[in-house]
């Protein structure tokens, strides 16, 4: 009886423990609907062209639809603020140095607090940008090299007249950096958009540019500008025969790197199986030797890296970036 016992009270403690309960039920299959990617810039430009890649690959690996939606407006910050009150569980963010280090160093109030608000996933790529001389004006000036470029600045303060995107952003900040460390003057003179300063350039309203290698490869290519180094730390599979402008420009520029970035976050109310998901799918996502070869040709560098590595990387970037504001006085009244 004692025996009888024992064994029917060991069947309901198994059949118990199979069971359930409010404290250890499995983990809710996930995703379990569509997972939208919100990219804060138009159509068309590196973060958009980066997301639809990598969604295509995502899409295979967690078996659900994955979208990409625009949202531009106000710097990248419209649409990174919908993404960080974001709570579905399915809404994704392409940030950038732009959304996560420029304009949280740039902006007195952001609808967002970029450390709090994100988690890393992945750094997807970095976008090179490229010194870009009006042919007319380098041949007037015999300037065939960045250390010609450099010769013909400190002979010539204030001759040169350099244009940008705008007030505080990359093709901005990258010619701050190039003048600070060269210790030469050229006037600066920001557009309301990097494809407006660089049809000045071509025109020779404007002397050069930063300008991001992606948009600038057509017009390299075609002779309307003459391309004197890229500012990544190594060459670009775009334009291998172009030196960067480390390379280039002499001991002044010794350690010159300038890259812009974009990566993919989720809201920090992620839960942690799914973010380590997303980090895992999106590493193998951009070893596809198919999105490589494509994102490689609009002239990106491609990476993948964990969480980790990545907020490391806007952690760095974030007190670079701070210093140069500081030493070259860049402001931006919003």
């Amino acid at each position: 009886m004692t025996a009888l016992l024992q064994r029917r009270s060991l069947m309901l403690w198994l059949a118990a423990s199979s069971a359930p309960s409010a404290y250890g039920q499995p983990a809710a299959p996930w995703p379990t609907r569509p997972l939208r990617i919100v990219v804060p810039y138009a159509a068309g430009g590196p973060a958009d062209v980066a997301a639809r890649q990598l969604a295509t690959e995502l899409q295979r690996s967690l078996g659900q639809p994955v979208t990409v939606d625009n949202k531009p407006g106000a710097d990248g910050n419209i649409g990174t603020a919908e993404v960080a009150g974001a709570n579905d569980g399915h809404t994704l963010l392409m940030g950038s140095l732009g959304t996560h280090v420029i304009n949280p160093l740039l902006w007195r109030r952001l609808p967002y607090d970029a450390v709090k608000d994100f988690a890393p996933i992945s750094l997807v790529a970095t976008v090179p940008l490229v010194l870009v001389i009006n042919p007319g004006v380098a041949q007037a000036l015999g300037v065939r090299s960045v250390s010609d470029l450099v010769h013909a600045a400190t002979n010539q303060p204030g001759r040169l007249h350099i244009a940008s995107g705008g007030n505080g952003n990359t093709t901005h900040l990258s010619g701050e950096l190039f003048k600070r460390l060269t210790q030469t003057y050229m006037l600066h003179f920001p557009y309301r958009s990097a494809a407006s300063a660089q049809q000045d350039v071509i025109a020779g309203n404007m002397d050069l540019m930063f300008d991001a290698l992606p948009s600038a490869l057509p017009q390299i290519k075609a002779g309307k500008l003459l391309a004197l180094g890229v500012t990544s730390a190594r060459r670009s599979p775009s334009l291998p025969e172009l030196p960067t402008v480390e390379e280039a420009g002499g001991p002044a520029l010794k350690g010159y790197e300038a890259s812009a970035w974009i990566g993919l976050f989720s809201p920090s109310s992620q839960p942690a199986e799914q973010l380590a998901r997303l980090q895992r799918d999106s590493v193998a996502a951009l070893a596809a030797p198919a999105l490589r070869e494509r994102l490689t040709h609009r002239g990106m560098l491609v990476h993948g890296s964990g969480g980790p590595e990545f907020a490391a990387l806007i952690a760095a970037e974030t007190a670079k970036w701070a210093r140069v504001m500081q030493l070259s006085g860049v402001k931006v009244d919003r």
